[in-house]
């Protein structure tokens, strides 16, 4: 009975479990807009919570920038997994790809509203790099064993390509044009032409 009690004690309660969840998504919607208005009052303003419980699940802008980092990045780990099974697995890659430019818009948002791009930890880096790699290659790989995609390209390739785009555009509207330059460079990826789907 003791051990139930004490782990139960440990437990996160359901009402903390969801702020924090609220915060992180609304720290994602603030990041990405950007600008001025990319505050932790912002955040904590979009998310129905009071400053104070902000802090408590998240004691310094830092906190809150790698936690938002880290669950961006593993929700796209998540979606190769699902997109794994697609019947096209060249559509597969460029549903993921594309996945990736909110991810970037985030991550722009944060590092110009948070002024820690250049703090950014070298594990962070290295880890989300990592792990980003390891959840494009699911994706090449079956695109390339299919006979879809040309095996003359690497998981660190395409990485290197995205972020290229995403960093080389940094006018409003920016990601509708990334959106597009991707499809072309799928397009000019594929044995087959595959059309993207609306």
């Amino acid at each position: 009975m003791g051990d139930q009690t004490a782990e139960a004690a440990r437990r996160p309660r359901a009402d903390a479990v969801r702020n924090r969840e609220r915060v992180l998504e609304a720290a994602k919607a603030v990041f990405s807009a950007g600008g001025k208005e990319a505050s932790l009052d912002a955040v904590a303003r979009q998310a129905g919570v009071g400053i104070g419980t902000l802090y408590r699940h998240f004691p310094t802008r830092e906190a809150l920038y790698e936690a938002v980092y880290r669950r961006e990045v593993e929700h796209l780990a998540d979606l190769a997994e699902t997109l794994k099974n697609d019947p096209s697995p060249a559509q597969a890659l460029r549903i993921w790809l594309h996945s990736n430019v909110e991810f970037v818009a985030t991550k722009k948002g944060m590092s110009a509203a948070l002024a820690l791009a250049a703090q950014a930890s070298s594990e962070l880096s290295a880890y989300s790099f990592d792990r980003l790699t390891r959840a494009v290659a699911l994706l090449l790989d079956r695109a390339i064993a299919a006979g879809e995609i040309r095996g003359d390209i690497g998981p660190a390739d395409l990485l290197r390509a995205l972020i290229g785009m995403c960093y080389l555009h940094d006018q409003p509207g920016w990601q509708e044009t990334v959106q597009r330059l991707l499809d072309v460079f799928v397009d000019g990826l594929c044995a087959k032409p595959v059309a993207p789907e609306n």
